[in-house]
């Protein structure tokens, strides 16, 4: 594949604009032109990195390019001092839509246009958000809706003489935290400008089908935003309407309806247009607009390789889709009344990466689709859980856990009845990068005793087996159960029989940890997708004539005496897990090894960098694959 970009850059004509003056012919040629071309390349380079495997999103950022170009022409002549003054950073709240800022960065003169080739690939500094410092030409973090608003009135008041732009979405303007910058932004006639892509498309859908009553105008009317809607392809008006937006005092939001992937056959208009573009139909719309050596390129694109495999295991499963098919499996057995009675399952938006999906068609009478609203859907279920006998069911990413850490306080102090499934747990498979790395699960093991006893209990199986036996078990237990596991798929694990460890009459048990392997130089303890890593260096460190023992821990929060014994005789006991080194399980290990009388050496590995893109290599990046987890061990190993 040829390493030059086959879209020419030369095409853009730099097009600095006053906002006062009306849209001339030649600028509205101008602004056409930087369009076309600036769409093509979003569709290129993001469906080339879906054809490489490493996914990504291209529908928000082909949207707005419109808007997005409208503004850089308003930012360039502001460069050159015009008025009004503009900050010259496109912010963003919607981190998914990074292509724009890559793009921007090109534009800009700060990234290579080669670079774009790259997009998600391991070590390549174009992650799936974007990050600050990371990548050549990215001003900003951001990546969890919802946070970037209240950071952007900062900077207004910062920059009290110039305007703050701030591309917005739909989906990003249902979180509360976007409700509470609101309130400030007009409290403090900030002169921050919503630039909002008002497609009626999320990942789960349509927000007008599954949150009827929503309206992101009126409810920024409601806040006392100056507010326009209009429609976000027709150029004429979209120049007036920004041009008036940014040279009125205050806070001003412009809300841009139109069809998601405008343009785009087969996607136009349906929520898949949400994630990346499939490459057949980009090679199609690039075909249409005669960008010859896009289609080859594209065409001539790969999958990149995938990782290593582990010895000790089998087949793999998907253990965040097991959350659902096992769920709707225990639903089914009861009757439609009991089930109406006894359970409602709130979904954030995330039914298909979190297993909900299942339940939404097996068990519609129990669902609710509630939208971009983590903390309100959590308190929700909390709420519905909040007598003995019934129980709320939640699910969403791990990171996004810290986010409801107030209300999963209140459901303790409640006495509330919650299942909650938090999935893409860790780094494996992550292109998405650090704002979504699952770090801090632990959190929410913050509760205190009631009354002698604290019923919240976090697990973390190894595999599909582990897993559906350890949601099968749990199920009707009262309190806080949460549940982890990760986006990547992962092995089965396999016993010294060659068969499945956690397949047969396997039972799980809260709290008990299982003994995978035993050694007599020192043992290993992991859970979730690390173990199967763990097992594989503790069979090549065997082939060395090094005996290590390894344990799975899948309760994360209960000691188990009886493990703890067996460990505390050990030479030495290394924790490896893809959790956050400062707040992870080995953070807390060692001090109950310490109460059983351990006297060995301990030491934890975990995640401690910020990420790199790519997909299965994170785990090696943090030292955290069968070889960073054998090299520990050999750290531990008394000198010869």
């Amino acid at each position: 594949m040829s390493s030059s970009f086959p879209i020419d850059f030369s095409e853009f004509t730099p097009l600095p604009l006053d906002p006062v003056q009306p849209l001339t012919d030649a600028a509205r040629t101008g602004l056409e032109a930087n369009i076309r071309l600036c769409r093509d390349v979003i569709v290129f380079f993001t469906s080339l990195a879906e054809a490489k495997g490493v996914g990504g999103h291209s529908g928000g950022a082909y949207d707005t390019v419109p808007e997005v170009m409208i503004a850089y022409s308003f930012m360039l002549h502001a460069r050159a001092g015009g008025g009004p003054k503009i900050v010259p950073v496109m912010f963003d709240e919607a981190g998914h839509r990074v292509a724009t800022q890559y793009l921007l960065a090109v534009l800009e003169g700060d990234l290579a246009p080669e670079r774009l080739l790259h997009h998600r690939e391991f070590d390549m500094s174009l992650p799936g958000h974007p990050e600050r410092g990371f990548t050549p030409g990215v001003h900003f973090s951001s990546g969890r809706l919802g946070h970037l608003w209240p950071f952007v009135n900062g900077v207004a008041m910062a920059n009290p003489d110039a305007v703050v732009l701030l591309l917005g979405s739909d989906g990003s303007q249902m979180e509360g935290n976007d409700a509470e910058a609101a309130r400030l932004a007009v409290a403090r006639g900030l002169p921050v400008k919503l630039l909002i892509d008002d497609n009626d498309i999320t990942i789960s859908g349509s927000p007008s089908t599954y949150l009827p009553g929503f309206d992101v105008a009126r409810t920024l009317e409601g806040h006392g935003l100056a507010v326009d809607v209009g429609d976000g392809e027709d150029l004429d008006a979209l120049y007036r309407r920004l041009a008036a937006a940014v040279q009125t005092p205050g806070p001003v939001a412009l809300v841009n309806k139109r069809k998601i992937c405008v343009g785009i056959d087969g996607l136009e208009g349906a929520a898949k247009g949400h994630g990346p573009i499939p490459p057949d139909v980009g090679r199609a719309y690039l075909e249409r607009h005669g960008r010859t050596e896009a289609v080859k390129m594209l065409s001539e694109a790969a999958k990149l390789p995938g990782g290593p495999t582990s010895r000790g295991t089998a087949s793999k499963g998907k253990n965040r889709e097991e959350f659902g098919l096992v769920l709707s499996a225990i639903l089914t057995k009861m009757s439609e009344e009991q089930r109406l009675a006894s359970v409602r399952v709130f979904d954030s938006d995330l039914e298909g990466s979190c297993g909900l999906h299942h339940v939404r068609k097996a068990h519609p009478e129990v669902f609710i689709s509630g939208g971009v609203m983590e903390r309100g859907n959590f308190s929700a279920a909390a709420g519905f859980g909040w007598k003995p006998g019934q129980q709320g069911v939640f699910a969403t990413f791990s990171a996004f856990l810290e986010m409801v850490l107030s209300e999963l306080t209140m459901a303790r102090l409640n006495e509330s009845n919650v299942l909650a499934h938090f999935s893409h747990s860790g780094c494996d498979d992550m292109a998405d990068n650090t704002c979504h790395f699952g770090l801090n699960n632990l959190f929410a093991d913050g509760g205190l005793s009631n009354r002698g006893t604290d019923s919240t209990r976090l697990y973390f199986p190894a595999d599909q087996h582990q897993f559906g036996a350890c949601l099968r078990r749990i199920f009707p237990d009262p309190g806080c159960r949460f549940v982890f596991s990760t986006r990547s798929a992962v092995p089965d694990i396999l016993g010294e029989d060659e068969q499945p460890f956690f397949g047969g009459d396997y039972a799980f048990e809260p709290g008990r940890d299982d003994l995978i392997r035993t050694g007599e130089q020192g043992y290993v303890v992991s859970f979730g997708e690390t173990l199967h890593r763990a097992l594989d260096a503790v069979l090549a460190l065997k082939d060395e004539g090094i005996h290590v023992g390894l344990v799975n821990k899948a309760t994360l929060n209960v000691d188990d005496p009886d493990m703890l014994d067996r460990l505390a005789k050990a030479p030495f006991v290394l924790v490896a897990e893809a959790l956050n080194v400062k707040t992870g399980v080995g953070s807390r290990f060692g001090s109950a090894l310490l109460r059983h009388g351990f006297r060995g050496t301990y030491d934890h590995i975990g995640i401690h960098l910020e990420g790199c893109g790519g997909l299965w290599q994170q785990m090696g990046y943090q030292g955290i694959d069968s070889a960073g987890i054998a090299k520990a061990v050999r750290r531990l190993l008394p000198s010869s």
